[in-house]
């Protein structure tokens, strides 16, 4: 049976519903390329739901209908991974977020991924979203989302996130991406990956919250600063200390036996990555996808306070990540 497509957006139109006139689950969706590539992005969520290069895919695909699957291409913000229990303070004050990862009790992957975003900028190849993410008991801060995708012949996708605060009080934030890469057709197992970092943040087995970092051992499971096979390793960890290339940019790059691979780069912006096997109990889940998210602070940095940004009233974060394959 062939694959079903969602219906796709040409630049200055929208695709909002089925053929049967009912509303798209995740928004209308757009498209734009350059060169080999091409994107699409549905306006839920500013969800980056496809990356081609070649008609190869990029990045693994939630299924077209129904909602994002485990945050496939999800913008993450305004916080990224996971606050322990919902609970944080700032500036002396206690606040709670909703649970969202009930079986761990902890509030996962920020406020914004299902919401509603507006187009304000279309081209061929770009596209900028817009949002407004307004205060609520556990977030009590006003933030002005622009999310821009931007496909260039050579270098691929980048995304461009910034978030502008219209409170009048300071407001914590961070961000990630939440792409599941693919470096080919291949069994993730027998995929290679490159890694640049040097310390390793280690979590509690259960509820996946920091305990504090450790160097990375050489040669251990966890080092992958030459090219290295996946193999059974299990890896959901989070990662610092990324040595930049030439260009100031640290590089996470996954490969397939046949010589397909993808890349994904970030500047010192994003500190920190995350990376994960895609590790399901379902079957047709299973290590389908390898998760690179480059973070501008880590897991529970609303409560350890570490690389958060401090966002002051009427000031910008920016932070952009890069996707390229071949």
């Amino acid at each position: 049976m062939a694959e079903e497509r969602m219906p796709v957006a040409t630049p200055g139109a929208s695709a909002t519903a089925g053929a049967d006139g009912s509303v798209r689950d995740r928004g209308a969706l757009h498209r734009i390329a350059a060169g080999e590539y091409a994107a699409e992005v549905s306006e839920v969520g500013a969800t980056l739901e496809s990356l081609t290069v070649g008609g190869r895919d990029l990045l693994l695909r939630s299924p077209a209908e129904g909602p994002m699957l485990f945050y496939r291409g999800a913008v993450v913000a305004p916080w990224p991974n996971r606050i322990g229990d919902g609970r944080y303070t700032w500036d002396g004050q206690e606040l709670q977020v909703p649970i969202t990862e009930v079986e761990r009790n902890n509030a996962l992957h920020g406020l914004l991924s299902f919401q509603a975003y507006e187009v304000v900028e279309e081209g061929s190849s770009a596209l900028t979203l817009r949002t407004l993410l307004y205060p609520t008991t556990g977030y009590p801060f006003a933030l002005e989302m622009s999310v821009e995708h931007r496909v260039d012949a050579e270098s691929g996708l980048t995304t461009t996130v910034t978030a502008r605060n219209l409170g009048s009080s300071d407001a914590p934030y961070g961000v990630c991406p939440h792409p599941y890469l693919l470096a080919g057709p291949e069994e993730l197992d027998e995929w290679t990956l490159s890694c640049p970092a040097s310390t390793v943040l280690e979590v509690t087995p259960d509820r996946l919250l920091p305990v504090g970092t450790r160097a990375v051992e050489a040669g251990s499971d966890l080092d992958l600063r030459r090219a290295r096979p996946i193999g059974d390793r299990f890896l959901d960890h989070a990662f610092t200390d990324l040595s930049p290339g030439a260009d100031g940019r640290w590089r996470v790059t996954a490969t397939a036996p046949a010589g397909t691979g993808v890349e994904i780069s970030a500047d010192d912006a994003c500190p920190w990555v995350q990376v994960h096997t895609g590790d399901r109990p379902e079957p047709e889940n299973d290590r389908k996808g390898l998760a690179v998210e480059p973070m501008t602070c880590p897991p529970d940095a609303f409560r350890s306070g570490e690389d958060l940004v401090r966002l002051s009233p009427g000031a910008e974060h920016s932070a952009s990540w890069s996707i390229r394959g071949w």
